[in-house]
């Protein structure tokens, strides 16, 4: 693996965000205005649409970023990837696609795909290093999603060993923080939590439950983190095949729950109801690699989901 290089890319270089409205795009699009970069191209869905090569094609021509993040995709929990598994794998393999192919005729001078810790097997060693990806079975309730990201990280691989692009791959953890997304029927699990516990709090309810038993482990990056984390990427990392971003630490669902709780509504009795997925049963991803290459995760979980909730009373205002 390559060390840390000295020099960093020239901040007045555009860069495209794709998916800049989502929760890593629009915490991307921050942390690239707060280092000085001059030139952030984004893109809205009433503009552009990612699954269209030929009108992705156009952009690219039109604009010709010289670098590129790629954060879009559709996404969603447990519930949104069982019951829309068509969709995922549809929406998710075009965007990857159509980005990838018109950054190589660009020529694009890097490009930063994310993909999600889920490409990982249902019961992959703990923590998983990067070398556990395809070793064995997805977990059933977001396979769709999964084979999707897989194949944009092997996509990336592709055109670097075929035409020489220099394109990379970074594997976030769960993530959670402004500009997450809410809603009970597609959020993942920290803002479902969130939301469930500040209705409850509105409807002075005495109890909130939880899908399933709370045994599951979760490793959370605040997503502000992983801005962070692609910025030094972006600038000392140029290697084939995945990275890992994440920030070492675990939880349990149940605990997870107990810590939102208290800072939500600390009066509701927590229900866990086993008739519900778990989903996979630990999940840790091992960044050893990228801590080497000097990144570490600095927003402890406790203060970013109460600057989370914060953000999300603002917005209910």
């Amino acid at each position: 693996m390559n060390a840390p290089s000295p020099k960093l890319i020239d901040r007045s270089a555009s860069i495209f965000v794709a998916g800049h409205r989502g929760l890593v795009g629009s915490a991307l699009v921050r942390r690239l205005q707060s280092e000085g970069w001059s030139q952030v191209l984004v893109a809205g869905r009433e503009e552009l649409d990612l699954r269209d090569q030929a009108a992705v094609n156009a952009w690219f021509r039109a604009k010709q970023p010289q670098y590129v993040i790629l954060a879009a995709g559709t996404v969603g929990g447990i519930l949104a990837n069982s019951t829309r598994p068509a969709e995922f794998l549809y929406d998710n393999l075009m965007i990857h696609a159509t980005v990838v192919e018109s950054a190589r005729e660009t020529q694009v001078e890097k490009l930063l795909y994310l993909g999600s810790s889920c490409i990982y097997p249902r019961l992959a060693k703990q923590p998983i290093t990067e070398d556990e990806l395809l070793t064995g079975p997805l977990e059933p309730t977001n396979e769709a999603y999964a084979i999707a990201k897989i194949a944009g990280i092997k996509m990336c691989d592709a055109y670097r060993a075929q035409y020489g692009c220099n394109f990379i791959s970074a594997m976030p953890t769960n993530l959670y923080g402004i500009n997450d997304n809410f809603d009970p029927e597609s959020s993942h699990v920290l803002p479902a939590m969130i939301q469930r516990f500040h209705q409850a709090k509105l409807t002075g309810a005495e109890s909130v439950a939880i899908w399933g038993s709370g045994t599951p482990l979760r490793e959370f990056l605040h997503v502000d983190d992983l801005a962070a984390a692609c910025m030094f990427l972006l600038d000392h990392f140029n290697d084939p095949g995945p990275i890992n971003v994440g920030a070492g630490k675990e939880i349990s669902i149940g605990d997870l729950a107990q810590v939102i709780g208290q800072i939500v509504y600390p009066e509701a009795h927590i229900v866990f109801d086993s008739s519900k997925p778990d989903g996979t049963p630990r999940k840790l991803l091992d960044s050893g690699r990228l801590d080497a290459l000097g990144w570490h995760a600095s927003i402890p979980l406790h203060q970013g989901i109460e600057d989370t909730y914060s953000w999300y009373l603002e917005q209910l205002a």
